[in-house]
């Protein structure tokens, strides 16, 4: 974690895109088995277990009790607008709308991430850097912008789950510029472990408020779905989301945010390996847009 490790902060990005295809294509394997709340909550519920385990031995306490009022105060705010309202938001565009069109709303992320950090902290980026951006970003569109036939039943509403989509997009960028402003030089995994507790905490209200207890409880005793949220739980709220904050303490949040949406492309390979998907030119271009877009933004 040394400050002299050249590009710390968007190699941290990039390993946390590889953690989000891992974590992605294990929710995504058991949500297809017992629904995509259930999935929510257990999997901030184990993210919240590991981080206590890792917390308490490298720290001695399962919690950072030692964070600042302005720590717990920031990253709580930032839990609420990623992980509650963002992760909400996100799964409602894809009920409405379907994953490709929310997907590449959400390749938007960066963007707003970059404007906001410019107008909450003055963080800027060199013309090379938004070169690189917007290079990355066109690949990622390039990606997701596939149209599902599947999807054109749900044109009516097209316009209402593009702004839940929109929605998620704007919650995952605040939650990032607030992230980074409130933990400062503190450990990652503290800070990651602050923002769980806040989505804990919303998710049981969520379920308890929806009466879906009964469906929880159901997915618990469903042994490989629970092994599959364990998964994507270990290498996204704990792993993922702590080296998300790494990679913002260490290069401009825009950068980091950019790096971080190259999953759609990075999870192609697996896809193909694993559920047998054709890829198609306009994602095999995509792909090749988007890693030469990651490449000026190490090279620059």
């Amino acid at each position: 974690m040394s400050h002299t490790i050249p590009f710390l902060g968007e190699i941290a990005a990039l390993a946390t895109a590889c953690c989000w295809v891992i974590s992605s294509l294990s929710f995504q394997t058991a949500g297809r088995k017992v629904g995509s709340l259930p999935v929510n909550i257990i999997r901030i519920v184990l993210g919240f277990l590991f981080l206590s385990v890792y917390l308490t031995v490298v720290r001695g306490a399962p919690v950072p009790l030692d964070a600042t009022p302005h720590a717990w105060g920031w990253l709580t705010l930032s839990g609420v607008a990623g992980f509650l309202f963002g992760d909400l938001f996100l799964f409602k565009s894809f009920v409405v709308v379907g994953a490709r069109t929310a997907m590449l709303v959400m390749s938007s992320v960066p963007v707003l991430t970059a404007v906001i950090a410019y107008l909450f902290m003055d963080e800027t980026i060199e013309p090379l850097g938004m070169i690189g951006m917007a290079v990355t970003i066109a690949g990622i569109a390039l990606v997701v912008a596939k149209r599902d036939p599947a999807e054109s039943a749900t044109r009516p509403q097209w316009g209402r789950g593009v702004l839940y989509a929109f929605g998620g997009a704007f919650g995952q960028a605040v939650g990032l510029v607030l992230s980074k402003y409130g933990m400062g030089a503190m450990d990652p995994f503290a800070a990651t472990q602050i923002r769980v507790i806040t989505g804990v905490l919303g998710f049981v209200a969520l379920v308890t408020y929806l009466g879906a207890w009964g469906r929880v409880a159901a997915a618990f005793r469903d042994r490989r779905s629970l092994a599959f949220i364990a998964t994507g739980a270990f290498f996204g709220p704990f792993i993922g989301v702590s080296l998300s904050l790494l990679s913002v303490q260490y290069t401009a949040t825009g950068i980091a945010s950019t790096i971080m949406s190259t999953t759609p492309v990075l999870i192609i390979a697996p896809a193909i390996v694993l559920f047998k998907e054709k890829v198609s030119w306009r994602e095999a271009l995509g792909a090749a847009v988007a890693v030469g877009g990651v490449a000026l933004l190490f090279w620059r």
